[in-house]
């Protein structure tokens, strides 16, 4: 997901404002969606990215919902790490991709991730967030 509007601003403006593009990206309204109509609460927990790897995917027959599923499901894979890891934070590269980056330095581009597993579902967003939890 490409979001340019939050990337190349004038440097008059300022810098963006870290809370309110964690606020932004942590919509992810067709996945809650999606998760609200199969009972599972997305509360921005490790938990809840189980439970997420347990939908069946009946997105994958449409492919309009598809990309955009999956750009939710990477967002919302980055919102939890953000705020369950110490020290992870997102940036936002100059193209407008938001990527997750560890207090290591390391950067994970999160959207990618979700992509891949609304395809594929592989690999699980949980196994995702652990390998990222542990690094």
């Amino acid at each position: 997901m490409k979001i340019p509007f939050l990337g190349n601003r004038p440097e008059k403006r300022g810098t963006p404002d870290p809370e309110g593009i964690a606020e932004l990206l942590a919509e992810c309204e067709l996945l809650r969606s999606h998760a609200s109509r199969a009972g599972i609460q997305l509360d921005d927990t490790a938990a809840s990215l189980e439970a997420l790897d347990q939908l069946p995917p009946r997105w994958r027959e449409d492919e309009e919902v598809l990309p955009w599923l999956g750009n939710d499901a990477g967002l919302y894979l980055g919102t939890v790490i953000v705020r369950t890891v110490p020290g992870a934070a997102w940036e936002i590269w100059p193209d407008g991709q938001p990527v997750v980056r560890l207090s290591s330095g390391r950067e994970f581009d999160v959207v990618a991730s979700g992509q891949e597993w609304a395809a594929n579902g592989v690999p699980e967003l949980s196994q995702l967030y652990a390998e990222v939890a542990e690094a």
